[in-house]
């Protein structure tokens, strides 16, 4: 008889690793497996908590990756982190190369500029608002980091683009609703907003 609802327990079980609680995400993810035991998500969710609860970065940032691809196509993204996983031998060098290679091939597919390369467009020429409009009419940014997207945020922000970087947040709090680092953002967009008021 199964115990537990899998689709709460799963949201709960990705909110308290989003919130850092590896030791309550794992508990979560291993009391889906225990009903649901070929839960991808779930086994997943497991494997990247014990990773974290170890201090491995890597667990993290795959953890990321994941929940964008799910985002995406939830098939597509159980079965790449899966793989990933499998090939693990549970170095963290490995577990680098194995997540650079997929972030590779997945911006190989895709036309834009990385962010480190706008970034130094922007400082060569000192001038984010003309930069920032060539590209958005030709191309796009991409980024891959959580800090550099924190950064562009903040320069939207600083420069006046004020609803994009709205919009961006939206969608970033719908996936990590306890970020604190984006909720601050939101803040200072709020104060922003009604002081202009």
């Amino acid at each position: 008889m199964k115990t537990i609802n899998l689709p709460k327990t799963l949201k709960q079980a990705n909110e308290h690793f989003l919130s850092g609680q590896y030791r309550d995400a794992l508990r979560d993810y291993s009391l889906a497996l225990k009903d649901y035991p070929d839960s991808k998500e779930a086994y997943n969710g497991a494997i990247l908590s014990d990773m974290a609860m170890g201090g491995e970065s890597a667990g993290e940032a795959l953890f990321d990756y994941y929940t964008i691809l799910r985002s995406e196509d939830i098939d597509t993204a159980d079965t790449v982190i899966s793989e990933i996983l499998q090939t693990m031998d549970g170095t963290l060098d490995q577990l680098s190369g194995l997540f650079d290679e997929t972030v590779k091939q997945r911006l190989a597919y895709e036309d834009g500029i990385m962010y480190t390369e706008f970034k130094e467009l922007v400082a060569n020429e000192n001038d984010f608002n003309r930069i920032f409009e060539n590209i958005m009419f030709s191309t796009r940014v991409i980024i891959t980091e959580k800090e550099d997207f924190v950064d562009f945020l903040d320069n939207l922000i600083d420069h006046g683009y004020k609803e994009m970087a709205l919009s961006y947040l939206e969608s970033a709090l719908g996936v990590y609703p306890n970020d604190r680092q984006l909720r601050n953002l939101l803040r200072r967009l709020a104060k922003g907003k009604s002081i202009e008021n």
